[in-house]
């Protein structure tokens, strides 16, 4: 499944949603995709930052631990907790718990997609 990232704000937002509206009332199949949609490119680098992004390159290979992720980034773990709770919160990754043998429970981030896909649009304000 794809995962779409926009910058168009509401505007684009409601321009996507009715152009799928269209396509369903033609009967037309569209296969299942899901995303986020900020106000601008500034938010979305807000948010997803490079290091942000690395962390969801890494979780994309196989299902790691937060540790693991830290290790293998080679990051501070307190630093990559706090950014997978951001990507978890703008639903980019997901966390589960799974039971670690002798040491009790660790949390696996994995990405919500297969495939991620980002559009950042820059538009020339008009001057009134």
């Amino acid at each position: 499944m794809k995962f779409k990232i926009h910058t168009d704000g509401f505007e684009g937002f409601v321009e996507r949603s009715i152009e799928r509206a269209r396509k369903m009332d033609r009967g037309e199949r569209m296969k299942p995709s899901f995303g986020i949609t900020f106000e601008s490119p500034l938010q979305m680098f807000e948010v997803l930052t490079a290091q942000r992004l690395r962390v969801v390159e890494v979780a994309r290979t196989k299902p790691y631990s937060v540790m693991g992720l830290a290790k293998k980034l080679k990051r501070d773990p307190k630093s990559v907790r706090r950014d997978v709770k951001k990507l978890e919160q703008y639903g980019v990754v997901r966390t589960r718990e799974a039971i670690n043998p002798g040491h009790g429970r660790v949390k696996i981030v994995e990405p919500v997609a297969d495939r991620f896909e980002l559009r950042a649009s820059f538009y020339r304000q008009s001057s009134y």
